[in-house]
C-alpha cells in the first residue's frame, strides 16, 4: 500500500522520537510535525545533544523500522490523556488547550504521542534508507523566547531512497548556487555585520549588472506608458498614520526620528509619496490612467535571525509603481500589468510562472467595505483568466488595503520564488482624499493599483544569481569578454583589442598579468565571463580574435568588428544564449 509523503514523514518523526527516548532516558517530548522536505521534532534533553549523537539515533530508527512495529490509534478522554502523559509537561500543556471530548493518541513500541494521524500501518512501511537526520537547532517552546529552549532535530524524509538521493543532490546544487557564496566568489556584493546587518554593498561588477537591469527596466516602463518618479526617503508621521502603515505595519518600520519637533519615519513604502504628487494638482478623467513608477529604496525592520544574503534584507530598492485610474479602467489596467510582468519574466528566462490570488486578511487585519473587497477580487480573477494563467487561492494573504495577485516563478532547480505582486487598493484614495473630475463635472474617487514586477532589485538579483549560477546572459553580464594574450609578446595587441571593444560599448578587460594563458582562461571561466578572446601571432597579424565561450565551445576566429557585431546583436535581442 502506498501512503502520502506527509503521512510517511510524520510516521518517521514518531519513530525518531521513540529512538530518542530509548537512547536518552529522561528526555521530555514536545512536537514533531512533517515539513516540506521531511520533519522535525522538539525535545528537552537532560543533557546537551551533540551532532555526533545523530548517527546513533539513525541506527536505532532503522532497528525500529525493521522490527515491523504497528502504529495503533487509541481514543481517550481528556482526563485519561492527562494520566497517560503525567510526566510530559509539554504534552500536558497541549492537552489543556484541547476542547473536552475524545482525544486521539498514536502508539508504536514504547512511544505514544498526541496525534490526529494518519500514520502508515507499521514501521516496515517506512524505508530504512529514505530518511536522513540533518541538523540540530535551538527552538523556544511555542516560539516564545520566555519559554524553555528546546533542542530541535531536523530530518529529510521521502517515500524512497531514490527520492531522498535526488533531494540531496538538489540541495548540493543549491548550496553551490547560494547567492552569498556566489556573491563573494564573483565579487558582486557583500554585507558587513559590523556596519549594519541586512544592508547590501554593491561591488563594481554587481553595480554594472544593476545598472544594465535598471536601464532595461526604465526603457520598458517608458515604452509601456509609465512616467518615472523620485521621492524622499523620510516623511512626517501623519503620512504613515493616514496610510494605515502605523496601524497595520508598525512592527516592520524603524523608530521615528525627531526633526523640528516632528516625528519622521524612514519610508517602508513609496505609496504615500506618490499620492502626495497626485494630490498636488487637480486631475481630469481624461488624464487617467496615470502610471507612475519608481526605483525607490525603502527600509523595513527584519529580525536578525531572518536575514539571509540578498533574499531577506533591511534596505532594498523596490521596482515600484502605482496606477491611478477610474473604476471603469481597473480591469484593463490590471490585465495590462499582468501582461507586462509576464513579458519581463520571460525576457529574463523564466518559463514557469504561476499566479496566487490573495484574499482579505482575517479579523481586524484589513480596512474597507467587504463588498468592495469582493468586487476587487473578482477584477483580479478576471485579469488572471484573460492571460490563461494557472492560479491558486491564498486565503487571507491580501494586503491590509486590498486583495492582490502574486506571481511566482520557478528557477533552474525547480524552486518557486515570488517576484511580482499586483495589489488592488480602494482604501488609500479614500484615506488621502484623492479625486478626479469626471465627465459630468463631479469629483470622483479614483482606484489605485500598487505593483512591483521584480519585487525588489536586491532580492531579484539573489534569485537570478542562483537561477543562472552566475552565468548571466550577455546583455546583463558585468563583463562580457576578456582578452587573453598567449604570451607577453602579444600584450600590446590584447590591450588594443580591448580598447577597440570598449569604444564599441562592449564590457571588456585585457588580462595582461604574468600568469599563464591557461590559468587566465580558467579564471575567466570561473568568473562566468561569456567570451574569452585569445590572441597570439596569427590573430595579431590578421586583426582577429580566437573566441572561446564560457561553456568550453570554440568559435571560429573572427575579425574584431565581427565579434562586436555578434555581441551587439545578442544584446539587442536580449538573448539568453551565447
Amino acid at each position: 500500500m502506498s501512503f502520502p509523503v506527509q503521512t510517511i514523514r510524520h510516521s518517521y518523526s514518531h519513530v525518531m522520537a521513540e529512538a530518542v527516548i530509548k537512547l536518552h532516558p529522561g528526555t521530555k517530548v514536545a512536537i514533531g510535525p512533517a515539513i516540506d522536505d521531511g520533519f522535525y521534532y522538539d525535545f528537552l534533553f537532560p543533557e546537551a545533544l551533540q551532532p555526533d549523537d545523530l548517527p546513533a539515533i539513525e541506527k536505532e530508527m532503522r532497528r525500529i523500522i525493521s522490527a515491523n512495529v504497528p502504529f495503533n490509534r487509541v481514543e481517550v478522554s481528556k482526563a485519561e490523556a492527562k494520566a497517560m502523559f503525567a510526566d510530559e509537561p509539554f504534552k500536558l500543556e497541549l492537552i489543556d488547550g484541547l476542547e473536552d471530548g475524545t482525544i486521539s493518541i498514536y502508539e508504536q513500541g514504547v512511544f505514544r504521542d498526541l496525534c490526529r494521524g494518519p500514520h502508515v500501518d507499521t514501521t516496515r512501511d517506512l524505508k530504512p534508507d529514505a530518511f536522513k537526520l540533518r541538523a540540530i537547532a535551538g527552538a523556544y517552546w511555542r516560539g516564545d523566547e520566555k519559554r524553555p529552549m528546546l533542542t530541535r532535530i531536523y530530518a529529510y524524509a521521502f517515500g524512497s531512497k531514490a527520492d531522498l538521493e535526488a533531494h540531496l543532490k538538489l540541495l548540493a546544487e543549491a548550496e553551490k548556487r547560494d547567492n552569498r557564496k556566489l556573491g563573494k566568489e564573483l565579487g558582486l556584493f557583500s554585507t558587513h555585520e559590523e556596519a549594519g546587518p541586512g544592508l547590501i554593498y554593491w561591488h563594481p561588477k554587481g553595480g554594472r549588472f544593476r545598472v544594465e537591469l535598471e536601464n532595461w527596466w526604465r526603457d520598458e516602463h517608458y515604452g509601456n506608458g509609465y512616467e518615472i518618479l523620485f521621492t524622499p526617503h523620510i516623511g512626517k508621521s501623519w503620512l504613515w498614520e493616514t496610510s494605515g502603515h502605523l496601524g497595520f505595519y508598525k512592527e516592520g518600520m524603524y523608530s521615528p526620528m525627531e526633526i523640528d519637533e516632528d516625528d519622521y519615519y524612514i519610508k517602508p513604502m513609496n505609496c504615500p509619496f506618490h499620492i502626495m504628487i497626485y494630490n498636488n494638482d487637480v486631475h481630469s478623467y481624461r488624464e487617467l490612467p496615470l502610471r507612475w513608477a519608481e526605483l525607490g529604496t525603502v527600509y523595513r525592520y527584519e529580525r536578525s535571525g531572518t536575514l539571509h544574503g540578498l533574499m531577506r534584507v533591511r534596505g532594498f530598492t523596490q521596482d515600484d509603481a502605482h496606477i491611478i485610474c477610474t473604476p471603469e479602467q481597473i480591469e484593463d489596467e490590471i490585465a495590462e500589468v499582468l501582461r507586462f510582468s509576464l513579458h519581463m519574466h520571460k525576457t529574463l528566462g523564466f518559463k514557469e510562472i504561476k499566479a496566487y490570488l490573495a484574499t482579505r486578511p482575517a479579523g481586524n487585519g484589513a480596512v474597507g467595505d467587504p463588498a468592495m473587497w469582493d468586487t476587487a477580487l473578482e477584477s483580479l480573477r478576471k485579469a488572471i483568466g484573460k492571460e490563461g494563467l494557472a492560479y491558486e487561492m491564498d486565503e487571507g494573504g491580501g494586503a491590509f488595503y486590498g486583495p492582490k495577485i502574486d506571481l511566482k516563478v520557478k528557477d533552474a532547480l525547480g524552486r518557486e520564488w515570488q517576484l511580482t505582486t499586483i495589489q488592488f487598493d480602494f482604501n488609500l484614495p479614500e484615506r488621502f482624499d484623492m479625486t478626479y473630475v469626471d465627465s459630468d463635472g463631479q469629483k470622483k474617487r479614483p482606484y489605485m493599483v500598487h505593483r512591483a514586477l521584480l519585487g525588489s532589485i536586491e532580492r531579484f538579483f539573489g534569485v537570478y544569481l542562483e537561477h543562472t549560477a552566475g552565468a548571466f546572459p550577455i546583455w546583463l553580464a558585468p563583463e562580457q569578454a576578456v582578452v587573453i594574450p598567449v604570451g607577453p609578446d602579444f600584450a600590446d595587441y590584447a590591450a588594443t583589442v580591448a580598447a577597440d571593444l570598449k569604444k564599441a560599448g562592449v564590457r571588456v578587460k585585457a588580462m595582461l598579468s604574468d600568469e599563464r594563458m591557461n590559468a587566465k582562461i580558467r579564471d575567466a571561466q570561473n568568473q562566468k565571463v561569456p567570451y574569452m578572446l585569445v590572441v597570439g601571432a596569427k590573430e595579431r597579424d590578421e586583426g582577429t580574435v580566437a573566441v572561446r565561450v564560457r561553456d568550453g565551445r570554440q568559435l571560429p576566429a573572427m575579425p574584431v568588428a565581427a565579434f562586436v557585431e555578434m555581441v551587439q546583436a545578442l544584446v539587442r535581442e536580449r538573448s539568453l544564449e551565447l
